[in-house]
């Protein structure tokens, strides 16, 4: 008996996967949770065969939650389903340990595909994450300057560029100003930036900013 457990903020999001599943899947157990802490309280609580993972939740973010999960259940495989196109996030999640990485723009068949390949062992990226691999095997200096950021920095580049407060960004991510001034700080050195004028118009040019990264 399958078991998945499906991740995600909005209910109709949830359910539409389910539904889908549960078509595809007969006698699978479904759960769901709409956060990052009810997701560890169920896996706390029971036995799942894969999770399924969304990136843009409030509160706690989607690669934050991931390395969190890998970290109480390193064996548990999680496929990332994300509104994010594979060029801003795939990379990133597949190297904190997810088995795949599938836009929510993919048909259902496509999901499904996912799932059975991961529950089967393997790992599934589509052929735009497949393309971004490959070119991330090039020499460093080939790559762009924001893939020289950790996750934790391109997490507030991308907040300084749509506009957040540096007050704003300390407490989404539950840290201190003067935290978020370091990273600031580390991010314009590292991208050989002035002012995060030329910030923002390095996120636009590079599409890093075309929707909220929580």
């Amino acid at each position: 008996m399958t078991k998945i457990l499906v991740v995600d903020d909005h209910a109709v999001v949830r359910q539409g996967v389910k539904q889908i599943l549960s078509e595809q899947f007969h006698g699978a157990v479904l759960g769901d949770a709409q956060n990052a802490e009810e997701m560890i309280a169920q896996v706390g609580k029971h036995s799942w065969d894969i999770v399924i993972l969304d990136v843009g939740m409030p509160g706690k973010s989607g690669l934050d939650a991931l390395k969190e999960l890998k970290q109480a259940r390193p064996k548990l495989p999680v496929l990332v389903l994300s509104g994010y196109p594979e060029d801003q996030l795939a990379l990133r999640m597949l190297k904190a340990g997810a088995a795949g990485y599938l836009s929510k723009d993919s048909a259902p068949n496509e999901l499904v595909q996912a799932i059975r390949k991961i529950l089967g062992g393997g790992k599934f990226v589509s052929a735009a994450a497949a393309e971004l691999l490959a070119m991330n095997l090039e020499s460093d200096w080939e790559k762009p300057l924001h893939e020289q950021l950790s996750d934790r920095e391109y997490q507030v580049m991308c907040l300084i560029a749509v506009g957040k407060s540096l007050k704003d960004i300390a407490d989404d991510l539950c840290v201190g100003v003067s935290t978020i001034n370091t990273y600031r700080a580390r991010i314009l050195e590292k991208m050989q930036l002035k002012n995060n004028t030329e910030l923002t118009h390095y996120a636009i040019e590079h599409r890093l900013v075309n929707r909220l990264i929580r």
